[in-house]
């Protein structure tokens, strides 16, 4: 098991644009939707202009969880399961038809692009990584974060971001897709926040399918209130605790 306090949040999604619609919506949740895209004003607009929705909302999200006295040099996850996966679709379908591919997409499909992007953009000189894993994906990500954290780093942020599959993927799908995007400060429990822990161990089954993503469903638990979360996935059963 391990523990960590959240010092501060900050999230995306459509509808969902500032932190009182999302203590609200924490009470009482619902799928996000509609068309709508950050602004992403702390961007300068020739480098704004490259970035697809998915990315400018996760790119949002971690600036509005940026500290002015950080150096650019706090370590960030970013964590996705799916990535720009349309993107990526969309240059498979330029292989079918035996068409050329722009270096450019294929430079921002992959799983790091956003990281990339937000680095260059904010001038961040500091570690950062992007990471994949499942429906466990938050937890994956806080983990790394842990590791992070007891090698010395004052701070973490956890970047979470999704978006809806492509539709020849949609048989795939495991749980709903809307787009979102959150980040976590998490700190040592030391450190005046939320106070959260969390364990894992074996398990034979993996959870049904909830009304949200368990990364949206993630981000409710942290603003709700409730003492304790579960999720079963890929042979894990993992547990969040609040304490405090």
């Amino acid at each position: 098991m391990i523990e960590f306090s959240v010092v501060d949040w900050a999230a995306w999604a459509p509808g969902l644009a500032t932190r009182q619609d999302w203590q609200a919506w924490a009470s009482a949740p619902w799928l996000p939707h509609g068309d709508d895209t950050p602004a992403l004003g702390e961007v300068p607009a020739m480098q704004r202009r490259r970035i697809e929705r998915l990315g400018r909302m996760a790119i949002q999200a971690a600036c509005w969880c940026e500290q002015p006295d950080d150096g650019g040099q706090v370590p960030l996850v970013f964590a996705s399961r799916h990535g720009d996966v349309a993107r990526s679709m969309e240059l498979l379908d330029s292989l079918g038809a035996d068409t050329g591919m722009s270096p450019t997409a294929f430079g921002l499909s992959v799983h790091n692009a956003v990281a990339a992007l937000y680095s260059i953009a904010r001038g961040h000189r500091g570690n950062y990584l992007a990471l994949a894993a499942g429906r466990a994906t938050v937890e994956a990500a806080c983990v790394e974060a842990y590791g992070l954290l007891a090698d010395g780093a004052p701070e973490v942020r956890v970047v979470v971001y999704e978006s809806p599959l492509p539709a020849v993927y949609a048989g795939f799908a495991d749980e709903p897709d809307p787009y979102y995007a959150w980040c976590w400060r998490l700190a040592r429990a030391d450190r005046p926040g939320t106070r959260l822990s969390l364990g894992w161990r074996a398990a034979s089954a993996d959870s049904p399918a909830a009304a949200l993503p368990h990364g949206l469903d993630a981000m409710r638990f942290l603003l709700a209130g409730e003492a304790a979360l579960d999720l079963a996935a890929d042979g894990q059963h993992w547990t969040w605790q609040r304490h405090g």
